[in-house]
């Protein structure tokens, strides 16, 4: 066959490496437009993290003190804290099914109106002085913080394997702001209030509705193209509608399939429930022993700073050494934090608040290593139902942490919780050191 002849069958040797060129080209663009894409939805989803942290801040602020002063009674004062733990627990599933079915932001965007409905509704309560629908528009409050929490799973659907972790902890990182900003809006929010003829404490759901109601928006307006539905595409993987009961059984179900998955909700879920359970019963324990109320600010301060301000660190060290060792040394980092606050003076030990930031720093490793590894470990196609179930799983695990810590610290004291957290850690310790290493299985 002669050169001709072959050329017009087949495409000579010029031909077929123009074609190998042009096609390279169009896959090196594709590649730029996905990493376009990705970088648009952090900017995007910081911005309304910041917004729903504020919102976030602002409400959990004043949640207690005024279920306190509607109920009369300071062994009614946590429910409505309760009602939202339970509230965001819910929502995680919902939020789930709804991307699931129709990608990331009507379920983000559900939750944060469905909490802006609750902080209205926590409005009308301190005026009306009705405890109970306090405690209703606390659970849909939740509602907002399950959104905030499951925006960093959206930044990493367009994200590439070796950089998720670090996209998923600047989401985490932005936290750190309404975390800190929100709570010191009760005072502007008493102003506020004042304004409107309002109870003084009233005025800080005002500026969790607004927050909320702004984080919506942003989302709705600005989270387009929707990064699942953009990573289904590029994997050929359809949209399905499901149940909340198929939802949690299919998450269930891919779970379980997985010995990396179930090792990451695992020590995801144990994480919270120890940084829960010592968290909440720290101030108790420090005015206990007569520490002053301004020593107390300054240990949970850091000990928030430390859940928040090195998230980009944890994220880069997962990315870098693999996130089963970073789990670890986020578990390994617990241990120790209950072990010094068990035995530190909380009266001023350095010891002590060393603790407590340790506490935050190893909540901060185990959930961004552990978020990463999980979404790793599971097929796109089950993601948003797994990550939903796990944070279903890791809110009601703070739900019941904070509850049987009261019962804890009344009974035996708090060295005891703080030694009986360190068991709740060796499960998820004993699963990930067997498993030896990181067998990531990602779909995309």
């Amino acid at each position: 066959m002669t050169a001709d002849t072959s050329a017009a069958a087949g495409g000579g040797p010029e031909e077929g490496s123009a074609d190998d060129g042009a096609a390279g080209t169009a896959q090196d663009g594709e590649v730029a437009r996905l990493q376009r894409l990705q970088r648009r939805t952090v900017r995007v989803l910081v911005a309304s993290q910041v917004l729903g942290g504020v919102g976030v801040g602002s409400g959990v602020a004043v949640v207690g003190l005024l279920a306190y002063e509607l109920s009369g009674t300071a062994a009614l004062s946590g429910v409505s804290a309760t009602a939202s733990t339970l509230g965001a627990a819910m929502a995680a599933i919902v939020i789930a099914r709804l991307s699931v079915a129709r990608g990331r932001r009507p379920g983000l965007v559900t939750g944060y109106l469905v909490g802006g409905l609750g902080a209205a509704v926590a409005v009308v309560a301190a005026v009306l002085g009705m405890f109970w629908l306090h405690v209703v528009a606390s659970a849909a409050f939740g509602w907002a913080s399950a959104s905030n929490l499951q925006a960093r799973y959206a930044a990493t659907d367009l994200a590439q394997p070796a950089t998720r972790a670090r996209s998923l902890s600047t989401i985490v990182w932005a936290t750190t702001i309404g975390a800190v900003l929100g709570p010191n809006l009760t005072g502007p929010g008493a102003s506020v209030a004042a304004v409107f003829a309002l109870p003084p404490l009233a005025g800080a759901y005002l500026f969790s509705l607004a927050s909320f109601l702004g984080a919506a928006l942003v989302q709705f307006v600005w989270l387009r193209p929707d990064p699942l539905r953009m990573v289904r595409e590029q994997a050929a993987v359809p949209a399905v509608a499901a149940t909340g009961k198929d939802t949690i059984r299919l998450a269930v179900a891919a779970i379980r399939a997985s010995p990396e998955a179930t090792v990451a909700v695992l020590a995801i879920t144990a994480a919270h429930a120890v940084m829960v359970g010592i968290m909440v019963m720290t101030p108790v324990h420090m005015e206990h022993y007569g520490a002053a109320l301004q020593l107390v600010g300054l240990t949970i301060s850091l000990h928030i700073a430390g859940m928040y301000a090195l998230s980009p660190v944890m994220g880069a060290l997962a990315d870098r050494l693999g996130r089963r060792n970073v789990v670890l040394f986020g578990l390994l980092q617990l241990g120790a934090a209950a072990l010094l606050a068990a035995t530190g003076d909380p009266t001023g030990s350095v010891w002590f608040q060393g603790g407590l930031v340790l506490l935050g720093t190893g909540w901060s490793a185990c959930l961004i290593a552990g978020s990463a590894w999980l979404t790793d470990a599971v097929p796109v196609t089950d993601r948003p139902a797994v990550q939903g179930t796990s944070d279903l799983a890791m809110n009601l695990a703070g739900g019941v942490g904070g509850t049987l810590a009261g019962i804890v610290l009344a009974v035996a004291g708090y060295p005891a919780l703080a030694f009986g957290a360190i068991v709740l850690l060796v499960p998820a310790a004993v699963g990930a050191w067997r498993l030896g290493g990181v067998r990531s299985r990602s779909s995309a």
